[in-house]
Protein backbone atom coordinates (compact mmCIF):
# COMPACT_ATOMS: atom_id res chain seq x y z
CA UNK A 1 0.00 0.00 0.00
CA UNK A 2 2.95 2.31 0.88
CA UNK A 3 4.45 1.52 -2.77
CA UNK A 4 1.29 2.58 -4.27
CA UNK A 5 0.92 5.64 -2.57
CA UNK A 6 4.63 6.52 -3.47
CA UNK A 7 4.75 5.70 -6.78
CA UNK A 8 1.27 7.77 -7.25
CA UNK A 9 2.81 11.11 -5.69
CA UNK A 10 5.88 10.52 -8.01
CA UNK A 11 3.63 10.19 -10.71
CA UNK A 12 1.79 13.59 -10.15
CA UNK A 13 5.31 15.39 -9.63
CA UNK A 14 6.54 14.13 -12.99
CA UNK A 15 2.70 15.39 -14.46
CA UNK A 16 3.10 18.88 -12.56
CA UNK A 17 6.48 19.84 -13.94
CA UNK A 18 6.02 18.67 -17.11
CA UNK A 19 2.97 21.02 -17.57
CA UNK A 20 4.77 23.99 -15.52
CA UNK A 21 7.56 23.76 -18.09
CA UNK A 22 5.17 24.20 -20.74
CA UNK A 23 3.60 26.72 -19.28
CA UNK A 24 6.89 28.71 -19.09
CA UNK A 25 7.73 27.90 -22.44
CA UNK A 26 4.54 29.08 -23.72
CA UNK A 27 5.18 32.41 -21.91
CA UNK A 28 8.72 32.95 -23.20
CA UNK A 29 7.25 32.95 -26.70
CA UNK A 30 4.78 36.03 -26.43
CA UNK A 31 6.54 38.77 -28.23
CA UNK A 32 7.28 42.03 -25.47
CA UNK A 33 5.11 45.12 -25.91
CA UNK A 34 6.43 47.78 -27.78
CA UNK A 35 6.41 51.10 -26.24
CA UNK A 36 4.85 53.87 -28.33
CA UNK A 37 7.79 56.52 -29.62
CA UNK A 38 6.95 60.17 -28.82
CA UNK A 39 7.40 62.96 -30.80
CA UNK A 40 8.26 66.38 -29.47
CA UNK A 41 6.33 69.56 -30.86
CA UNK A 42 8.75 72.35 -31.30
CA UNK A 43 7.64 75.91 -31.66
CA UNK A 44 9.75 76.98 -34.89
CA UNK A 45 10.21 80.53 -36.73
CA UNK A 46 10.88 81.60 -40.59
CA UNK A 47 13.84 83.81 -41.34
CA UNK A 48 13.50 86.69 -43.13
CA UNK A 49 16.48 88.88 -42.97
CA UNK A 50 16.25 92.89 -42.24
CA UNK A 51 17.69 95.60 -40.79
CA UNK A 52 18.47 94.73 -36.88
CA UNK A 53 18.93 98.00 -34.63
CA UNK A 54 22.53 97.02 -32.56
CA UNK A 55 20.83 98.81 -29.09
CA UNK A 56 24.02 99.04 -26.41
CA UNK A 57 23.10 98.41 -22.83
CA UNK A 58 24.55 100.73 -20.21
CA UNK A 59 23.60 102.70 -16.58
CA UNK A 60 25.20 104.74 -14.74
CA UNK A 61 23.85 107.66 -11.88
CA UNK A 62 22.70 111.11 -12.96
CA UNK A 63 25.26 114.28 -12.35
CA UNK A 64 23.81 117.86 -12.59
CA UNK A 65 25.54 119.24 -15.80
CA UNK A 66 25.91 122.64 -14.00
CA UNK A 67 27.40 122.15 -10.31
CA UNK A 68 29.50 124.69 -8.03
CA UNK A 69 31.43 123.73 -5.20
CA UNK A 70 31.12 126.72 -2.75
CA UNK A 71 34.97 128.10 -1.22
CA UNK A 72 35.68 130.93 0.53
CA UNK A 73 38.30 133.49 -0.42
CA UNK A 74 38.04 135.53 2.69
CA UNK A 75 37.16 134.90 6.47
CA UNK A 76 34.85 136.33 8.89
CA UNK A 77 31.62 135.21 10.62
CA UNK A 78 29.10 133.74 8.71
CA UNK A 79 25.70 135.87 8.98
CA UNK A 80 22.11 135.30 8.49
CA UNK A 81 20.44 136.16 5.38
CA UNK A 82 17.07 136.07 3.95
CA UNK A 83 17.37 132.17 3.24
CA UNK A 84 19.00 129.68 5.47
CA UNK A 85 22.18 128.20 3.85
CA UNK A 86 20.30 124.13 4.15
CA UNK A 87 20.61 121.37 1.81
CA UNK A 88 17.17 121.20 -0.43
CA UNK A 89 16.99 125.59 -0.35
CA UNK A 90 15.90 126.76 -3.72
CA UNK A 91 17.67 130.49 -5.00
CA UNK A 92 17.26 132.32 -7.96
CA UNK A 93 20.29 133.45 -10.11
CA UNK A 94 22.53 136.47 -8.11
CA UNK A 95 20.50 135.78 -5.09
CA UNK A 96 22.81 135.84 -1.50
CA UNK A 97 23.81 132.16 -0.87
CA UNK A 98 26.55 133.60 2.10
CA UNK A 99 26.87 136.72 3.67
CA UNK A 100 30.19 137.02 5.93
CA UNK A 101 30.55 139.95 8.22
CA UNK A 102 33.26 142.69 6.74
CA UNK A 103 32.66 145.49 8.89
CA UNK A 104 36.50 146.05 9.13
CA UNK A 105 37.68 145.30 5.76
CA UNK A 106 34.99 147.66 4.29
CA UNK A 107 36.36 150.43 6.93
CA UNK A 108 39.69 149.64 5.27
CA UNK A 109 37.91 150.24 1.95
CA UNK A 110 36.38 153.45 2.71
CA UNK A 111 40.19 154.62 4.07
CA UNK A 112 41.40 153.90 0.67
CA UNK A 113 38.96 155.98 -0.94
CA UNK A 114 38.98 158.99 0.88
CA UNK A 115 43.07 158.91 0.33
CA UNK A 116 42.91 159.05 -3.25
CA UNK A 117 40.11 161.74 -2.91
CA UNK A 118 42.49 163.70 -0.82
CA UNK A 119 45.18 162.96 -3.32
CA UNK A 120 42.75 164.32 -6.15
CA UNK A 121 41.95 167.63 -4.63
CA UNK A 122 45.69 167.96 -3.10
CA UNK A 123 47.19 168.03 -7.09
CA UNK A 124 43.57 170.08 -8.16
CA UNK A 125 45.76 173.53 -7.94
CA UNK A 126 48.65 172.56 -9.83
CA UNK A 127 46.47 171.27 -12.19
CA UNK A 128 44.88 174.26 -12.34
CA UNK A 129 47.55 176.79 -13.34
CA UNK A 130 49.84 174.29 -15.34
CA UNK A 131 47.52 171.86 -17.04
CA UNK A 132 44.36 174.07 -17.59
CA UNK A 133 43.02 172.09 -20.98
CA UNK A 134 42.73 169.12 -18.77
CA UNK A 135 41.55 170.29 -15.30
CA UNK A 136 38.00 170.77 -16.25
CA UNK A 137 37.68 166.37 -16.16
CA UNK A 138 39.72 166.01 -13.33
CA UNK A 139 36.70 168.57 -11.70
CA UNK A 140 33.86 166.67 -12.91
CA UNK A 141 35.80 163.61 -11.88
CA UNK A 142 36.12 164.72 -8.13
CA UNK A 143 32.71 166.10 -8.15
CA UNK A 144 31.27 162.65 -8.80
CA UNK A 145 33.05 160.97 -6.62
CA UNK A 146 30.83 159.04 -3.79
CA UNK A 147 32.45 157.60 -1.17
CA UNK A 148 29.41 155.35 -0.50
CA UNK A 149 29.62 153.92 -4.55
CA UNK A 150 32.25 152.23 -5.78
CA UNK A 151 35.62 153.99 -6.97
CA UNK A 152 34.90 155.71 -10.84
CA UNK A 153 37.45 155.01 -13.28
CA UNK A 154 40.15 157.48 -13.38
CA UNK A 155 39.94 159.94 -16.16
CA UNK A 156 41.94 159.15 -19.41
CA UNK A 157 45.33 160.21 -19.69
CA UNK A 158 45.76 161.95 -22.68
CA UNK A 159 49.25 163.06 -22.91
CA UNK A 160 52.66 162.02 -21.54
CA UNK A 161 53.11 165.07 -19.64
CA UNK A 162 49.42 164.67 -18.16
CA UNK A 163 50.36 160.87 -17.69
CA UNK A 164 53.79 162.00 -16.01
CA UNK A 165 52.09 164.57 -13.18
CA UNK A 166 49.30 162.00 -12.28
CA UNK A 167 51.28 158.86 -11.76
CA UNK A 168 54.17 161.02 -9.96
CA UNK A 169 51.87 162.34 -7.17
CA UNK A 170 50.65 158.35 -6.88
CA UNK A 171 47.30 158.70 -8.56
CA UNK A 172 47.40 155.66 -10.26
CA UNK A 173 48.50 153.28 -7.91
CA UNK A 174 46.22 154.73 -5.22
CA UNK A 175 43.56 154.11 -7.45
CA UNK A 176 43.99 150.29 -8.08
CA UNK A 177 44.79 149.68 -4.18
CA UNK A 178 41.15 151.11 -4.04
CA UNK A 179 39.89 148.66 -6.70
CA UNK A 180 41.71 145.63 -5.33
CA UNK A 181 40.63 146.51 -1.78
CA UNK A 182 36.89 146.81 -3.77
CA UNK A 183 37.23 143.53 -5.39
CA UNK A 184 38.01 141.85 -2.07
CA UNK A 185 34.96 143.41 -0.42
CA UNK A 186 32.38 141.76 -3.01
CA UNK A 187 33.87 138.48 -2.03
CA UNK A 188 32.43 138.48 1.25
CA UNK A 189 29.08 138.07 -0.49
CA UNK A 190 28.46 134.67 -2.24
CA UNK A 191 25.71 134.96 -4.76
CA UNK A 192 24.36 132.18 -6.93
CA UNK A 193 25.68 132.09 -10.17
CA UNK A 194 22.11 130.17 -11.72
CA UNK A 195 19.11 129.54 -10.49
CA UNK A 196 19.38 126.03 -8.65
CA UNK A 197 19.40 124.29 -5.26
CA UNK A 198 21.62 123.56 -2.73
CA UNK A 199 23.00 120.25 -2.24
CA UNK A 200 25.60 120.16 0.40
CA UNK A 201 25.70 122.73 3.18
CA UNK A 202 29.22 122.50 5.33
CA UNK A 203 28.67 125.81 7.29
CA UNK A 204 26.24 127.35 9.72
CA UNK A 205 25.31 130.53 10.86
CA UNK A 206 27.58 132.37 13.20
CA UNK A 207 30.38 130.14 12.40
CA UNK A 208 33.65 131.34 11.53
CA UNK A 209 34.68 131.03 7.99
CA UNK A 210 38.07 130.90 7.16
CA UNK A 211 39.88 131.14 3.92
CA UNK A 212 39.66 128.52 1.31
CA UNK A 213 36.82 126.98 3.24
CA UNK A 214 34.84 124.81 1.55
CA UNK A 215 31.03 125.95 2.56
CA UNK A 216 29.09 123.49 -0.08
CA UNK A 217 27.32 122.40 -3.53
CA UNK A 218 25.07 124.02 -5.86
CA UNK A 219 23.62 122.20 -8.67
CA UNK A 220 21.12 123.29 -11.41
CA UNK A 221 18.71 120.75 -11.13
CA UNK A 222 17.46 120.79 -14.71
CA UNK A 223 19.64 119.59 -16.57
CA UNK A 224 21.91 116.53 -15.57
CA UNK A 225 24.35 114.11 -17.20
CA UNK A 226 24.80 110.63 -17.41
CA UNK A 227 28.12 108.96 -17.90
CA UNK A 228 28.58 105.20 -19.30
CA UNK A 229 31.77 103.33 -20.51
CA UNK A 230 31.13 102.05 -24.37
CA UNK A 231 33.17 99.80 -25.97
CA UNK A 232 35.55 101.44 -28.46
CA UNK A 233 34.48 99.33 -31.21
CA UNK A 234 31.26 100.96 -31.12
CA UNK A 235 31.71 104.35 -30.25
CA UNK A 236 32.65 104.79 -34.30
CA UNK A 237 28.92 104.96 -34.39
CA UNK A 238 27.58 107.21 -32.27
CA UNK A 239 26.64 110.58 -33.44
CA UNK A 240 26.45 113.45 -30.70
CA UNK A 241 22.88 114.69 -30.27
CA UNK A 242 21.77 111.01 -31.00
CA UNK A 243 18.50 110.45 -28.95
CA UNK A 244 18.60 107.76 -26.29
CA UNK A 245 16.37 105.85 -24.21
CA UNK A 246 16.54 106.14 -20.73
CA UNK A 247 14.73 104.47 -17.73
CA UNK A 248 14.80 103.56 -14.10
CA UNK A 249 15.52 100.63 -12.08
CA UNK A 250 11.63 99.73 -11.80
CA UNK A 251 11.48 100.33 -15.44
CA UNK A 252 8.21 102.10 -14.78
CA UNK A 253 9.29 105.59 -16.61
CA UNK A 254 10.69 106.23 -19.14
CA UNK A 255 13.32 109.48 -20.47
CA UNK A 256 14.53 110.53 -23.71
CA UNK A 257 18.00 112.21 -23.81
CA UNK A 258 20.23 112.47 -25.96
CA UNK A 259 24.66 112.65 -26.68
CA UNK A 260 26.22 115.15 -25.40
CA UNK A 261 29.51 114.76 -25.43
CA UNK A 262 31.87 111.61 -26.28
CA UNK A 263 34.87 111.59 -24.68
CA UNK A 264 38.69 111.92 -27.29
CA UNK A 265 40.30 109.55 -24.61
CA UNK A 266 40.40 105.39 -24.74
CA UNK A 267 40.86 103.62 -20.81
CA UNK A 268 43.74 101.75 -21.11
CA UNK A 269 42.71 99.27 -18.72
CA UNK A 270 39.27 98.47 -20.01
CA UNK A 271 39.35 99.63 -23.91
CA UNK A 272 35.91 101.80 -23.24
CA UNK A 273 35.04 105.42 -23.94
CA UNK A 274 32.85 107.49 -21.81
CA UNK A 275 30.06 109.18 -23.52
CA UNK A 276 27.85 111.51 -22.07
CA UNK A 277 24.12 111.43 -21.89
CA UNK A 278 22.08 114.64 -21.34
CA UNK A 279 18.50 114.39 -19.93
CA UNK A 280 15.94 116.68 -18.59
CA UNK A 281 13.02 116.20 -16.47
CA UNK A 282 11.36 117.65 -13.08
CA UNK A 283 11.46 113.91 -11.73
CA UNK A 284 14.94 113.29 -11.82
CA UNK A 285 17.48 113.84 -9.20
CA UNK A 286 21.02 114.16 -8.62
CA UNK A 287 22.28 109.90 -7.64
CA UNK A 288 19.39 108.00 -9.67
CA UNK A 289 20.74 105.42 -11.12
CA UNK A 290 18.92 105.30 -14.44
CA UNK A 291 19.55 102.19 -17.41
CA UNK A 292 19.82 103.57 -21.47
CA UNK A 293 19.98 102.10 -24.44
CA UNK A 294 22.12 103.47 -27.08
CA UNK A 295 21.47 102.82 -30.57
CA UNK A 296 24.44 102.49 -32.32
CA UNK A 297 24.07 101.23 -35.67
CA UNK A 298 21.84 99.28 -38.17
CA UNK A 299 23.04 95.74 -39.34
CA UNK A 300 21.41 94.98 -42.94
CA UNK A 301 20.76 90.93 -43.80
CA UNK A 302 20.57 90.09 -40.32
CA UNK A 303 18.51 88.60 -37.70
CA UNK A 304 18.06 88.19 -33.80
CA UNK A 305 17.62 85.43 -31.68
CA UNK A 306 17.73 84.09 -27.72
CA UNK A 307 21.10 83.73 -26.68
CA UNK A 308 19.96 80.60 -25.60
CA UNK A 309 19.76 79.14 -29.21
CA UNK A 310 23.24 79.40 -30.01
CA UNK A 311 25.04 76.74 -29.46
CA UNK A 312 29.21 75.75 -29.56
CA UNK A 313 31.11 76.90 -32.42
CA UNK A 314 28.17 79.57 -33.57
CA UNK A 315 25.41 76.36 -34.83
CA UNK A 316 21.76 76.70 -34.52
CA UNK A 317 18.92 73.89 -34.97
CA UNK A 318 17.05 74.30 -38.36
CA UNK A 319 13.75 71.94 -39.07
CA UNK A 320 13.81 70.36 -42.43
CA UNK A 321 11.05 68.14 -43.23
CA UNK A 322 10.58 67.82 -39.67
CA UNK A 323 13.83 67.02 -38.55
CA UNK A 324 16.47 68.77 -36.87
CA UNK A 325 19.48 69.66 -38.38
CA UNK A 326 22.32 71.82 -37.62
CA UNK A 327 23.72 74.75 -39.46
CA UNK A 328 26.34 77.30 -39.15
CA UNK A 329 25.98 81.16 -38.66
CA UNK A 330 27.84 84.45 -37.87
CA UNK A 331 26.84 86.12 -35.03
CA UNK A 332 28.27 89.85 -34.87
CA UNK A 333 26.73 91.04 -31.54
CA UNK A 334 25.62 89.59 -27.86
CA UNK A 335 23.51 91.12 -25.23
CA UNK A 336 22.52 89.38 -22.31
CA UNK A 337 19.19 87.85 -23.62
CA UNK A 338 19.51 88.19 -27.75
CA UNK A 339 22.02 87.23 -30.23
CA UNK A 340 22.18 89.51 -33.78
CA UNK A 341 23.17 86.99 -36.68
CA UNK A 342 24.48 86.76 -40.27
CA UNK A 343 24.60 84.13 -42.72
CA UNK A 344 21.20 82.94 -42.01
CA UNK A 345 19.24 82.42 -45.72
CA UNK A 346 15.64 83.56 -46.10
CA UNK A 347 12.37 81.19 -45.40
CA UNK A 348 15.16 78.92 -43.39
CA UNK A 349 12.83 77.51 -40.07
CA UNK A 350 14.41 77.71 -37.42
CA UNK A 351 13.68 76.68 -33.69
CA UNK A 352 12.30 79.59 -31.83
CA UNK A 353 12.52 77.70 -28.62
CA UNK A 354 15.44 75.28 -27.45
CA UNK A 355 14.11 72.06 -26.95
CA UNK A 356 15.73 69.96 -23.99
CA UNK A 357 17.99 66.84 -25.23
CA UNK A 358 17.99 68.19 -29.09
CA UNK A 359 20.14 66.36 -31.76
CA UNK A 360 20.38 66.56 -35.40
CA UNK A 361 18.47 64.07 -37.13
CA UNK A 362 15.87 64.28 -34.17
CA UNK A 363 12.21 63.95 -35.65
CA UNK A 364 9.85 66.60 -34.37
CA UNK A 365 6.66 68.02 -34.75
CA UNK A 366 5.99 71.93 -35.40
CA UNK A 367 3.60 73.70 -33.43
CA UNK A 368 0.41 74.63 -35.63
CA UNK A 369 -1.35 77.59 -33.23
CA UNK A 370 -4.38 77.63 -36.02
CA UNK A 371 -4.85 73.62 -35.89
CA UNK A 372 -4.59 73.85 -32.01
CA UNK A 373 -7.74 77.01 -31.81
CA UNK A 374 -9.26 74.93 -34.03
CA UNK A 375 -9.65 72.02 -31.56
CA UNK A 376 -10.42 74.04 -28.41
CA UNK A 377 -13.50 75.66 -30.59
Amino acid sequence: MRKIILSLIGVLLIVGSFLFSKKMIANKKKPKPVSEKVIKTVFTDTVKNGKIKISIPASGSLVAKRRVELFSEVQGIFKAGNKLFKPGQQFNKGQTLIRIDANEHYANVQAAKSNLYNAIAAIMPDLRLDFSEVYPKWKSYLTAFDLSKTAPELPKLETEKERFFISGRGIVSTYYTVKNLEQRLSKYVVRAPFSGILTESLVTEGSLIRNGQKLGEFIDPSVYEIEVAISQSLVSFLKLGESVLLNNLEKTTTYTGVISRINGNIDSSTQTVTVYIEVKSKDLKEGQFLEAMITAKEEPNAIEIDRNLLMENNQVFMLRDSVLDIINVKPIYFTDKKVVLKSVPDHTVLLKRPVPGAYGGMIVKPYVAHAKSAQNR
